[in-house]
């Protein structure tokens, strides 16, 4: 099992990364052990949807990974629909992708950052406040400064592995950003310290 646990992992991050060529050659690879996996295939057709819209093909995967730990049958069932509805219909697969983006606000819990902020502020220290959500919830920012904020202080307060998957998430919007760059330095530098 461990072997298709880490193609998976592998490819998920390929996805992630935009490289779908590599993700679909991994999701094959991980399809061919366990043919009727229904959840395997939907990966690969994540990929082929990327050929088409790669936008739409990220919002349908970051939906899927969350969605399929609360109820696996319904995240396949929405997934499919808007699999089908994109082979033909544009508008609904619009509406339903409309969807996605508002319920993905509400089934995260998302809490805008002038709120965690807040609760920083009642805490009394970053650490703890984020301690107190980061199992339940997640942190919703809306602008660079805020991202930038955010990911200085999960670094400053040792929480390294998120900063990297929050680094990587915004990565895209922002790549080659200077100051995105130099957080990525400083994690790298952190990490050589500690081994």
């Amino acid at each position: 099992m461990g072997n298709i646990e880490n193609l998976l992992e592998d490819a998920h991050s390929y996805f992630t990364a935009g490289e779908f060529d590599k993700a679909l050659f991994l999701y094959s690879q991980v399809l061919s052990k366990d043919p009727k996996n229904i959840e395997y295939q939907l990966y690969c057709l994540f990929c082929d949807l990327s050929y088409e819209s790669t936008e739409k093909a990220q919002t349908l995967f970051d939906y899927f990974i969350v969605a399929k730990d609360e109820d696996f049958d319904n995240a396949v069932q929405y997934a499919q629909d808007v699999i089908n509805a994109y082979d033909g219909d544009n508008v609904k697969m619009m509406d339903l992708l409309q969807d996605i983006s508002s319920t993905n606000v509400e089934s995260l819990n998302a809490i805008e950052y002038n709120d965690f902020m807040d609760l920083v502020q009642s805490r009394g220290s970053f650490k703890e406040a984020y301690q107190d959500i980061m199992f339940s919830t997640k942190v919703a920012i809306t602008s660079k400064d805020d991202l930038l904020d955010f990911i200085d202080k999960l670094i400053e307060n040792n929480f390294d592995k998120t900063a990297y998957s929050y680094l990587d998430g915004f990565n895209e919007f922002f790549s080659y950003d200077d100051d995105l760059t130099k957080l990525y330095e400083r994690l790298g530098k952190k990490n050589i310290e500690n081994k």
